[in-house]
């Protein structure tokens, strides 16, 4: 088993873009016959993308999935029609939507947003680790629990400059205002405490249940793949 025992995210951070070659695509009911393009398949832009055309009314076998990495290759895909609508994080969102190359169609940067695409918060990057070496090294974990809890407590009262200033100049991909502004349009991603959404664990699994048939007609324990003590505990 494994146990998140500090959550970094309470929305996947994650934006599906429609190139803007392609209006024909106003929703994800539209995908019908496009190549979608994903981070990589097994990813989360993998799993979200699938959900939302199957929500919409799609099957697997309407689109294709094509993995595309990120920031430049995700552009010259957009660029060379290799895809005509595509999920991603920043700066490579902010970086189409400035060039007009691209449009926001499905926007999960926020818990609200998130919440009208998916039906609830979605929890995605967190910290977790395996149950056995836990129950070993409870002291190591509660130390980097209080690391972890204090920068998700700094990401929250500060903002988006003031991060940026205490970044590596190359997280900034050539372009600072740039960075800095997909930070301010995404920072409300991140959990303001370390702490796992209630309701988050469920959306999740509603998720991965829809497409994933080794979680189909399986009884998973929510409660066993998350704690909420270390970060109850951090100092």
């Amino acid at each position: 088993y494994i146990q998140s025992i500090v959550q970094f995210s309470q929305a996947p951070g994650e934006v599906e873009l429609v190139s803007a070659r392609h209006p024909e695509i106003k929703s994800p009911a539209d995908f019908k016959g496009a190549t979608l393009g994903v981070t990589g398949l097994g990813s989360s832009t993998d799993f979200l993308s699938q959900y939302l055309a199957v929500r919409n009314g799609l099957k697997p076998g309407d689109y294709t999935l094509l993995p595309v990495g990120a920031g430049n290759t995700f552009i010259a895909a957009v660029k060379q029609d290799q895809i005509q609508a595509g999920m991603t994080t920043e700066p490579t969102i902010a970086q189409l939507l400035k060039t007009g190359e691209a449009n926001v169609l499905v926007d999960m940067r926020t818990p609200e947003k998130t919440k009208e695409a998916l039906g609830g918060p979605y929890p995605a990057a967190s910290f977790y680790v395996q149950s056995a070496w836990l129950e070993d090294h409870k002291d190591e974990a509660q130390k980097l629990a209080n690391a972890f809890v204090m920068t998700m407590k700094f990401i929250a009262t500060h903002s988006a400059e003031e991060i940026a200033d205490k970044m590596p100049k190359d997280y900034y991909a050539g372009n600072r205002d740039l960075y800095v502004q997909g930070l301010a349009s995404g920072k409300a991603m991140f959990t303001p405490d370390g702490r796992m959404p209630a309701d988050g664990p469920p959306t999740v699994l509603k998720v991965l249940s829809t497409f994933s048939k080794s979680l189909q007609g399986k009884q998973i324990d929510l409660s066993k793949t998350y704690t909420t003590a270390f970060v109850d505990a951090a100092k």
